[in-house]
């Protein structure tokens, strides 16, 4: 276990701007505040990878009213989040700005990193308030609005945790970073089924990583993307009776880890 010092106590996040009440009617709904003229994206999209039929979802219904309540859970096991905060460990730097998309009420960044600004973005006001990590954060639904209202170029990295298969347009997403800025895509084989895209719920884990693949591919001026694997191991003696059935039927009883990792532009030395 990692001890640190005692550190002070840090403000609540603040919103960036405030945040429009939920309307059950989208006629009722308040638009978000426009982009500066500044906000520029990384790069210009070359294709769309996604069908229709590959970014429809089961529950039709919107984001916002599926999120409506705080969910302070965590969707993923101790061991991916130990993995997940590890590589943030190896990639991220003390004095960044930092952009967490479809954050909750935990960023999973190593304790001791010293960031200069992390800004969290996600669906429910109330969990990301609660993140000690974020300085501020907004709320957009990024399936029905894929502009985000942020100085462009303005983050040297851009992160989203075990959210990218709920995105129906994220080639239009992950364009918001400082050249040499890395952007990290990590997921596991967990879901909310009803509202992952289609291509994400009758794919496979290979398949899964060679989509998000794709996703920084058909946008310029991304670095070939890089694929980070941690998965459970095969042998050893089951950990519990439940481990013991589970691998009876073929299934892991931990959580698989997988991470997309791509620089703007270049990749610093």
């Amino acid at each position: 276990m990692l001890c640190t010092a005692p550190q002070p106590l840090r403000p609540r996040p603040r919103p960036l701007w405030p945040v429009a009440p939920r309307c059950s009617s989208s006629d009722n709904a308040q638009p978000s505040p426009p982009p500066p003229p500044s906000a520029a994206a990384a790069g210009g999209i070359r294709r769309l990878v996604l069908p229709p039929e590959g970014r429809a979802k089961l529950d039709p219904r919107p984001d916002r009213d599926f999120y409506a309540f705080p969910r302070l859970v965590t969707h993923v096991d101790d061991g991916f989040i130990a993995a997940l905060t590890g590589l943030y460990r190896e990639r991220l730097r003390a004095g960044w700005d930092v952009l967490d998309l479809m954050s909750s009420w935990v960023s999973h960044l190593p304790p001791e990193l010293r960031l200069r600004r992390v800004v969290g973005h996600g669906l429910n006001a109330q969990e990301l308030a609660r993140n000690p990590r974020l300085d501020a954060f907004f709320v957009k639904d990024l399936n029905e609005e894929q502009q985000l209202a942020l100085e462009g170029g303005s983050f040297d990295a851009v992160l989203c945790t075990v959210s990218v298969q709920y995105l129906q347009y994220p080639e239009k997403i992950f364009r918001v970073l400082k050249p040499g800025g890395v952007c990290i895509v990590s997921f596991s084989n967990r879901m909310f089924y009803e509202k992952a895209i289609g291509a994400w719920r009758e794919g496979t884990a290979y398949s899964r990583v060679q989509l998000v693949t794709q996703y920084f591919q058909c946008v310029e001026g991304f670095t070939q993307p890089e694929v980070v694997r941690e998965l459970p191991a095969a042998g050893g003696s089951p950990a519990s009776p439940l481990d013991a059935v589970m691998r009876l039927f073929g299934m892991a009883s931990s959580d698989p880890f997988y991470a997309v990792i791509s620089y703007r532009n270049f990749k610093p030395m």
